[in-house]
C-alpha cells in the first residue's frame, strides 16, 4: 500500500480512537452528549449502553486498521482496508439514517474512503 494511503488508513484509526474515547469514556459529559443530540438525562441514561458498545465497535475498527499498517505485508493492509470499508459503511448508515449528522458522517467517512481510493490506484 503506497505511503499517502496508510496516511489516511491511520487518520482513519485515530479518529476512531476518539470515537471510541467519546462514546465509551467521555459519554456522561454533557458536552458529548450534546454532540450526539442528546437533550436530556434520561436521553443520555437511555442512550448510554449502546454508546458504550458503539465505542468499543468503534475500538475494533480502529485497531484493525492501525493494527494492519503495523502488521504489513499483503495481509496487514488487507485487515486495514477492510476496517476502512466498515468505517466507510458505517458512515454511510449514519447519513442515511438522520441527515442532521452529515458532518460527522463526513468525518468518519471521508478518509476511510480516500485510503480505500488511494490504495485501489497509486
Amino acid at each position: 500500500m503506497n505511503t499517502v494511503a496508510q496516511i489516511f488508513v491511520a487518520l482513519a484509526g485515530v479518529l476512531h480512537l476518539v470515537f471510541f474515547a467519546l462514546e465509551s469514556v467521555l459519554f456522561r459529559k454533557p458536552s458529548v452528549q450534546k454532540r450526539f443530540l442528546i437533550k436530556t438525562e434520561a436521553e443520555a441514561d437511555a442512550a448510554r449502553p449502546w454508546a458504550f458498545n458503539q465505542g468499543f465497535y468503534n475500538l475494533f475498527l480502529a485497531a484493525g486498521a492501525i493494527g494492519g499498517l503495523i502488521a504489513g505485508g499483503d495481509r496487514g493492509h488487507a485487515i486495514a482496508l477492510f476496517s476502512c470499508a466498515c468505517m466507510l459503511g458505517a458512515g454511510l448508515v449514519l447519513i442515511g439514517s438522520d441527515r442532521r449528522m452529515a458532518r460527522s458522517a463526513a468525518i468518519q467517512a471521508v478518509p476511510p474512503i480516500l485510503a480505500l481510493l488511494l490504495a485501489a490506484v497509486l
